[in-house]
């Protein structure tokens, strides 16, 4: 019976700190998950949280979102908008927040799903978060040098909800 308590009270003990974990988000303090972007254009993906684990993956684009999903120490796990997960360095991640067109869309001159439209947006295409409302279908976006309005529900880089303001 003693042995059933103590195991008891440690899984209730565990159980409190990885609420807490998840709560703070881990070793930076920030929530978890959350999207960012890479500093550098070209960031190795790794397999584990440090440099003795081989590069598994090599990012040739600056300014592309990534998902940090957990923090170990330096080492952010990240996700990729295909789905693969590595770890980088915490120097070679950026606040700024990226975004890609998860399908083929359109980029829209004013903020209004009726808006004319200023450019079609392919499936694929990285581009530059400006500012999202967490009440709007739309977020403010740049692709080369236009800016303009895109569908939430058509880009990977921002939660349903979520307010951006770069």
């Amino acid at each position: 019976m003693k042995k059933l308590a103590i195991c008891l009270f440690i899984s209730v003990l565990f159980a409190n700190n990885l609420s807490f974990a998840k709560a703070v988000g881990g070793e930076s303090g920030l929530p978890t998950p959350r999207f960012v972007s890479l500093k550098s254009s070209e960031v190795n993906l790794r397999s584990g949280p440090g440099v003795r684990y081989p590069v598994e993956w090599v990012y040739l684009e600056k300014r592309l979102p990534v998902e940090i999903i957990t923090e170990f120490n330096n080492w952010r796990r990240i996700r990729d908008w295909d789905g693969d997960e590595g770890w980088v360095h915490k120097s070679l991640i950026s606040g700024k927040r990226g975004l890609v067109a998860k399908q083929e869309t359109k980029l829209l001159y004013k903020e209004s799903l009726t808006s004319k439209a200023l450019a079609k947006i392919e499936k694929g295409v990285f581009g530059e978060l400006i500012e999202c409302d967490k009440t709007s279908e739309l977020c403010k976006a740049k692709f080369s040098n236009l800016e303009g309005y895109i569908k939430k529900s058509a880009i990977w880089g921002v939660y349903k909800g979520e307010e951006v303001s770069n």
